[in-house]
């Protein structure tokens, strides 16, 4: 049950990560399509905002793909995927605004993006290592069953899945807050105003929606393997 309990883990998370980043895609087709209120592009919305919180050392960029829209702390940079960059429409507006939450955020040193910050260069190992971790771990369970080795592979999972576990939970206040802050910024500036603004929100939503998931996933994952290692010998 060991190999197969984590299949059905990543299975089930893996469907509902798909269904959910459909949704999402289907959500910003949509609102692509229509206009924001105020009617600018995404790399303005970028500027404005960054204007209004006084924040003038933060660099706004057009990068490649689709959804790929991130803030840089370490460089200060925020890159908007072309149809963000280039867009005046609800969605690149929210995408935009919600991008420069996470700037705000990294100026007034907001607590939780500095914590996720700290813990990068750790998450960053220790998914590296998981794949093969696990890998060990079975081997070793076939080879030996629940020997020395084994229990120690199990321990080391435990905690490698821990981190990613805290890292997911600690980006949803980070998320969540960047997208509160794009909202009341975009409404009182009248970027997105009335039925604009429903769509904003409702997009930005679906967009925390991935988070949530990426978060129950690294949590449940974490769980499994913990009661494992309690279980073991």
């Amino acid at each position: 049950m060991g190999y197969m309990g984590y299949m059905i883990i990543v299975g089930v998370f893996s469907l509902l990560g798909m269904i959910v980043s459909n949704r999402l895609k289907s959500k910003f087709k949509h609102y692509s399509q229509i206009p924001s209120t105020g009617n600018a592009s995404g790399e303005e919305v970028a500027h404005q905002m960054l204007s209004h919180f006084g924040i003038n050392d933060v660099k706004v960029v057009q990068g490649q793909g689709s959804l790929t829209d991130h803030y840089n702390p370490l460089t200060k940079t925020i890159s908007l995927s072309p149809e963000v960059f280039q867009g005046r429409s609800i969605a690149s507006a929210a995408v935009s605004a919600h991008e420069c939450g996470h700037a705000v955020q990294h100026a007034e040193a907001y607590a939780a993006l500095k914590m996720r910050s700290a813990i990068v260069p750790v998450v960053n190992f220790s998914s590296k290592i998981q794949q093969f971790l696990f890998m060990g771990m079975m081997i070793g369970f076939g080879a030996m069953g629940s020997g020395p080795l084994s229990n120690l592979l199990l321990v080391a999972l435990t905690i490698t899945f821990g981190v990613t576990a805290l890292f997911s939970l600690i980006t949803l206040p980070v998320e969540f807050d960047a997208s509160k802050r794009a909202l009341l910024w975009l409404d009182e500036t009248g970027n997105t105003t009335g039925v604009a603004y429903d769509g904003a929100k409702d997009a930005l939503t679906w967009a925390a929606m991935t988070y949530i998931v990426s978060a129950l996933s690294a949590l449940v994952m974490f769980l499994y393997f913990f009661l494992r290692m309690m279980g073991s010998d």
